[in-house]
C-alpha cells in the first residue's frame, strides 16, 4: 500500500504543477532520457525506487497535454473523475470481454453506451463498442458495413475472406482523416481503392459531386474535419447513397460531441440517418487514453463481424457481452471512466463544456484576426487555422512559440496554405488560459511582422 500512496503522491504533484510549467519539455529532460538505460537489469529493483526513477526521469519529459494549454491536437486533459475512475479500474483489474465474468464492467459499459446514444440522437437499437480510438473505431464499424453488403451479396467474408469476393465500392471525401484510411487498409478493402470527392474550401464534402452508387458501396462522411471542424452535408449524402442501397459511415472522431450542444447541434443534423458512426471519448468527453467508440444501427452486422466462441467461454445469452462487439477479447474496462465523466458532468455539464471551448476558439480567431493574421477556416467549433504570412514565417512563429513553453501548436498546410492550428478541447482550459496564449502568440508573431 506504501507504494500505491507514494504513486499517487507524485501524480498529484505533477497535474498541480502543470498550469505553470511550460507545455513541452525542456531540451535538457528529453536528454536526460538517456538515464534510463538500454538494457534489461539482471537484478531486481526495489518497487519504490522504480516509481522515484520514473517520476524523476519521465515526469518532466512529458507533454503536457493533460493541461490547460495544450491546443496542438484534439486532446483533451482527463477530467478529475475520469481519472479517478481510470485509478479504481485499474485496481479491479477486469478483462472486461465477459458479462457473467465482469458482471460490473459489463454494465457500466452497456449503461454508458446507452446515454451516449441518446446524447448523439442516434437510433435507440444501435450497437456500441468501446475500442481504443478513432481508428479502431472506424475498423470496427466498416467491418460491420462490409459484412452487411458482402452479406446481402450472397458472400460471408468472416469466414471466406475477400478474394473472389464482389467488390466494395469506397467512397470518401478527398478531406477525409487517415484514421479511416488506415482502417480501410487494415480491413483488406485498400487504402487507395477509394473514390474521392471534391470538397468546398473548408473541406465539406460536395453532394452534387458523389459518383454513382452501387448497392455494395460505402460512402464515409465526416462530422468535424480535423483541420476546420467543418461537415459534411451527411443528411444530402444518406439520401442519394440509401436510394441506391449504400452503406454510410460517419467518421465523427470529435465533431460528433457538437450534438450534446444545444448551440452547435445544428451541425450535425442528419447524421442520425446514416448507418455507421465513429468517436473518441478521450477528445471531448476528457477520458483518459485510450477510449474510442463505435455504434453501428445494425448490431446483428457488428456482432458476427466481432464474436467469437469458445467451449471454455462462458458467455451468457442474457447479457450483453462487451467483447461480442470488439476487435479485441481480452479487454480494459473502458467504460468505467466514459461513465464516470457523464455521471459527473450530466447533460448540461457535457454541453456546457463543449460550448465554452468552442468560445475560446472564437476569441483566438478574433485576436489574431483583430492584430491581423488571416484566420484559413470559418470558426464554428474548436479548431482555428491561422497564417502568420507566408510559409517559412508561420513556420517559425509556430516552432518559436512552442519552444517558449506558453501553449503548444501544431502547424499543419490547409489547401496549399501553411497555417498553425489551435485545437481547445480540454475542460482545464479558462478564459485566462487562452489570454495568455493568445499574448504569447501575438508577442513572437510581431517579431515577423503582419501579414
Amino acid at each position: 500500500m506504501r507504494l500505491l500512496e507514494d504513486a499517487s503522491q507524485r501524480a498529484i504533484r505533477y497535474l498541480g504543477g502543470l498550469s505553470e510549467r511550460n507545455v513541452a519539455p525542456t531540451s535538457e529532460s528529453v536528454s536526460g532520457l538517456a538515464r534510463l538505460g538500454i538494457n534489461l537489469p539482471e537484478n531486481s529493483t526495489d518497487p519504490e525506487d522504480v516509481i522515484a526513477e520514473l517520476d524523476r526521469v519521465v515526469s518532466p519529459a512529458t507533454m503536457a497535454m493533460a493541461g490547460p494549454r495544450f491546443f496542438g491536437f484534439v486532446i483533451g486533459g482527463s477530467l478529475p473523475s475520469a481519472l479517478a475512475a481510470n485509478w479504481l479500474a485499474g485496481v479491479w483489474d477486469q478483462n472486461s470481454c465477459l458479462y457473467d465474468v465482469t458482471p460490473g464492467t459489463a454494465r457500466l459499459e452497456e449503461l454508458a453506451l446507452g446515454w451516449l446514444i441518446n446524447l448523439f440522437k442516434l437510433p435507440s437499437n444501435c450497437a456500441g463498442a468501446f475500442v481504443t480510438g478513432d481508428t479502431m473505431a472506424n475498423f470496427s464499424a466498416l467491418a460491420a458495413a462490409r459484412h452487411a453488403l458482402l452479406a446481402r451479396a450472397g458472400w460471408n467474408v468472416e469466414s471466406d475472406g475477400l478474394i473472389g469476393a464482389p467488390e466494395i465500392q469506397l467512397v470518401v471525401g478527398a478531406e477525409a482523416h487517415v484514421s479511416l484510411f488506415k482502417a480501410l487498409g487494415l480491413l483488406g478493402l485498400g487504402r487507395n481503392k477509394v473514390t474521392r470527392v471534391p470538397v468546398d474550401s473548408q473541406g465539406r464534402m460536395r453532394d452534387d459531386a458523389l459518383p454513382a452508387l452501387s448497392s455494395t458501396c460505402i460512402v464515409c462522411t465526416q462530422a468535424g474535419n480535423v483541420n476546420t471542424g467543418a461537415f459534411d452535408p451527411t443528411q444530402e449524402i444518406c439520401e442519394r447513397a440509401h436510394d441506391a442501397g449504400a452503406w454510410v459511415h460517419v467518421d465523427g472522431a470529435f465533431g460528433l460531441w457538437a450534438s450534446a450542444a444545444p448551440s452547435l447541434a445544428h451541425l450535425t443534423n442528419g447524421v442520425e440517418e446514416a448507418d455507421s458512426w465513429a468517436t473518441d471519448a478521450h477528445k471531448w468527453l476528457n477520458v483518459p487514453y485510450d477510449s474510442g467508440l463505435a455504434f453501428v444501427r445494425d448490431s446483428e452486422a457488428l456482432r458476427a463481424a466481432m464474436a467469437v466462441t469458445a467451449e471454455y467461454l462462458p458467455t451468457s445469452t442474457a447479457h450483453r457481452n462487451p467483447s461480442d462487439f470488439t476487435p479485441e477479447l481480452s479487454r480494459r474496462a473502458r467504460g468505467v471512466e466514459v461513465w464516470a465523466a457523464l455521471r459527473c458532468l450530466g447533460r448540461s455539464g457535457l454541453a456546457d463544456l463543449i460550448e465554452r471551448t468552442c468560445r475560446y476558439a472564437r476569441r483566438f480567431a478574433q485576436g489574431l484576426s483583430e492584430a491581423g493574421y488571416e484566420a484559413l477556416n470559418e470558426v464554428l467549433l474548436n479548431q482555428v487555422l491561422v497564417s502568420f504570412g507566408d510559409t517559412d514565417t508561420t513556420k517559425r512563429v509556430i516552432a518559436e512559440l512552442q519552444a517558449e513553453g506558453t501553449c503548444w501548436c501544431g502547424g499543419t498546410v490547409w489547401q496549399g496554405h501553411a497555417a498553425m492550428r489551435i485545437s481547445v478541447s480540454s475542460w482545464a482550459t479558462t478564459d485566462a488560459d487562452v489570454e495568455r496564449s493568445l499574448n504569447a502568440m501575438l508577442r513572437i508573431a510581431a517579431k515577423y511582422g503582419k501579414r
